[in-house]
Formats: structure tokens, sequence, C-alpha cells
């Protein structure tokens, strides 16, 4: 079947792929909803188990109070490295959001709750095997996706289990969010911290005098830590969240901030790591506590990376569809997979916007295109 075909193939399926993009949707699974993140695997799973006529294995790995991350498995080879496919099944948006943004169609737009980020696109991954299916097809090479549920707060558990099947991969398509219909070649990596600032409390009134306010340190802190911002090598540094005091007649004893940093390279990650860690209380009198630290690295556009994709390019122009790249700040597991040295392609997913909004919505017309995409670049995976 060629690409024209396997157009004609995933338009006529629009129907049915749009209601199961609604199911998954509807099953609002926020990040450490452990019941609500088991109840998309157990829809994932039986979806899967409808394509009887395929060999395929779903592994649930519970970590507790978190989440079910599934591991899945089709067209077994010992003799070739699989692909890797990404995605993950939690989203920032909290159980009832569906009120506020409910699934509904409004011309060619698509809304729903994690529709974009990226609940949609595992309807692709599911759509491409029963592809393979119902025509007989069989992709270069054995599929492995990996779906996370804690990648939208860093994949403190999902990490493992990425990385596990990374080491084994070919190379790696993540069908995160793409960016205006770029695929994404390179993303920066994170660093996630939290400073805590504790002061020594008085009357504000009466003897303010011997206090050491906590909210004066942290915003002496905080303007050191906006310092290390440095445009030029492509790095930021901002406090996102801050809060302190108790009440409002007493010098506040506690404060606390919350710090994101984006880096192009691990040179910078380090010493921006260090420059945090070597941060000293310009009040003597107050103490700091810093926790977190670099949460994912870089993923960087290497020739490899870059070879995957022109290969993805080439497809899509051969059914006159043109696929641009780009280069962002945010994150995702495909950044693990990268500091493998494992080449990666982000970004795939169907193009839309709003992503952590509650506009987040996909567009119609470009399901199909991105469905005959993805099962492209998995048949001509040699």
């Amino acid at each position: 079947m060629n690409t024209t075909e396997l157009l004609a193939y995933f338009n006529e399926r629009q129907p049915a792929i749009i209601d199961a993009i609604r199911e998954i949707v509807e099953i609002e699974s926020p990040s450490f909803n452990a019941e609500a993140s088991a109840a998309v695997a157990d829809w994932i799973e039986a979806r899967l188990a409808s394509i009887n006529t395929l060999e395929i294995t779903v592994n649930r790995h519970i970590s507790e109070g978190i989440g079910t991350h599934l591991v899945i498995r089709a067209f077994p080879n010992p003799e070739l490295k699989p692909v890797l496919v990404l995605g993950h099944t939690d989203t920032v948006h909290p159980v009832g959001a569906r009120e506020h943004n409910p699934t509904r169609i409004d011309g060619d737009k698509f809304f729903g709750g994690g529709i974009f980020d990226m609940k949609a696109n595992i309807v692709l991954m599911i759509e491409a095997l029963r592809y393979f299916a119902a025509t007989g097809t069989r992709p270069a090479r054995p599929i492995t996706i990996v779906l996370d549920c804690d990648e939208e707060v860093g994949s403190k558990t999902g990490r493992e289990h990425v990385e596990r099947e990374a080491r084994t991969a070919e190379f790696c398509l993540v069908f995160e969010p793409s960016a205006a219909g770029k695929a994404k070649t390179r993303r920066k990596g994170t660093g996630m911290y939290r400073l805590n600032v504790r002061g020594i409390p008085a009357h504000a009134g009466l003897e303010p005098e011997k206090g050491a306010s906590a909210i004066l340190e942290i915003s002496h802190q905080i303007r050191q830590l906006h310092s290390m911002n440095a445009a030029a090598a492509d790095t930021t540094v901002n406090v996102c969240t801050a809060t302190g005091g108790t009440t409002s007649n007493v010098i506040p004893e506690f404060a606390e901030c919350s710090v994101d940093v984006r880096f192009s390279s691990m040179t910078e990650a380090e010493r921006i790591d260090a420059a945090i860690r070597d941060l000293k209380p310009l009040d003597e009198r107050t103490t700091l506590e810093l926790t977190g630290g670099i949460n994912r690295p870089p993923m960087e556009r290497t020739d490899a990376v870059v070879a995957l994709f022109q290969k993805a390019r080439d497809v899509a122009a051969s059914f006159d569809y043109d696929l641009q790249e780009t280069q962002v700040g945010g994150a995702s597991d495909g950044n693990f997979v990268g500091a493998l040295n494992i080449p990666v392609l982000d970004g795939l997913g169907i193009t839309g916007n709003g992503a952590h909004r509650l506009d987040e919505h996909i567009l119609i017309t470009d399901i199909a295109n991105r469905a005959v995409l993805m099962t492209m670049l998995l048949i001509n995976s040699d």
C-alpha cells in the first residue's frame, strides 16, 4: 500500500479514531491519581486486545500511589533492535476540568483536557497497530511502546522503564504534541529545585528587630537566582512560585520558592546546578535548605537525529505533507533517550494548540496525516 492509499485508509478510519479519542480523553487521568491512571491503562489494554490477529503483549508496571506504566510489544524478533515509541497517559488537568473544557468539536478543532498533550496520539499508536493487523503488513522492526504515567511531573517513576527499553532500541519516536506541526529535533534539559528559608519570628509591632524575615531573605535569593540567567548560553533560571509567612503581624519565620532551570548543554547544567547549591544567606540569622536538582538532560540535535528527521520529512513529502523541524525549551521523556545516544525524533503528535490550558485542542484535518507519517516510519524503520 502506497502513501496515497494509506491516507485514504486513515481518512476512512477517521470517524472511529475520533470516537476513540473522545473516549480516552473522557477518562481524566491527572498525575498522581493512581485510580484514574489504572482506568486509562485498562482502556488501552482493552483496545489492544481487540486487535486479536497480532502478537501483542502488554506489561503493566504499577508505581504505588502514582499510577500504571505500560510497556507494549508487537512483532517480536530477537534478531532486530526495536523501534521505541514514547508517550504518556497522565495530564496536567485535575479531575473535573472537563467541565471547563468539555470534549467537543468546533469546526476543525477537537477540544478536550489532555487531548493535545497527548491522549489523541495514544490512539494513533493503537491505530498503526490496527492497520498492520487489517492489512497483514509488517513493520521492518519490532515495536516497543512505553506509556509513562508520571511524565508531566518529571517521570520520577517512569524514567527507569523509558531508559531500560531505550538501551536496546534502534531509534525512538516521541508522540508528544507537535509545535505548529513541526517535529522537535532539540529540547532543553530541565532542573527543578525548591528553596526553603527559615528565619526568626517576632512581633512585627513590639520588637521586629528581634526577628529575621524569611520573606526578606528569600527576596534576596530570588534576585540572585534570576541573575544566573544567561541568554548567550540559552540558559534560563526562573522562580515560578513563592510563599511565606504566617500572619500579618509576625515577622515571617518561613518562606519557600520553586526554581525552574532550562539549559541546552550538560556543561551549562552543571554550572547552574553548582551556582544554585552555592547560595548563601545574606542575613546570617536565616538558614537555607535546597532540594531537587537536574531532572532531564538536554536532547541534542545530533547528526543521527538530523538523519532521522530527514527520513520523516521525505516520508511526509511522499504524500505532499510538509514537515518542518523546531527546537523547544520544554523537555520530554525523549530527553532521557537522547542522553543514551539513541536517535530521537520528538513532537510527532497531531497538530494543535493549548497544551496545559483549558482551550487545549487538536486539528481534525491533521489526524490522518500524522497517522500515515507514523505508520510509514514504522514500516520503513530499517
